[in-house]
């Protein structure tokens, strides 16, 4: 069964603008660099997210989202334990990020 992986990030906000996008591009990115180790192609799913535009104001500092699918619990696991790209990305994150919460789901387990 599928794995929904969801992202949220809160900017720190003396981060420039440029420097924002640019983090949310290569987590798009992702989708492409991540590479299976058994059959060395792109694993995720789909991926998408972007810049929150939300009108009810429960944020609570969030400002930018993410949703990926991966195709198994064992391909989310690989991702966020091994994946060599993503384990990079992740550390280019740590002077920009204020806040980061993820939250993953098998849709229909309730």
């Amino acid at each position: 069964m599928s794995i929904t992986h969801i992202v949220l990030f809160q900017f720190k906000p003396e981060v420039a603008a440029e420097v924002v996008h640019d983090a949310c591009e290569r987590m798009l990115g992702l989708k492409d660099s991540c590479v299976h180790p058994t059959s060395q192609k792109p694993y995720i799913k789909s991926a998408s997210g972007g810049k929150d535009n939300s009108s009810e104001g429960i944020q609570n500092g969030i400002t930018h989202a993410f949703v990926v699918e991966f195709a198994s619990a064992a391909d989310r696991d690989y991702y966020v334990q091994s994946d060599p790209s993503h384990l990079a990305f992740v550390k280019t994150l740590g002077g920009i990020i204020e806040k980061a919460q993820v939250i993953d789901f098998t849709n229909g387990v309730l």
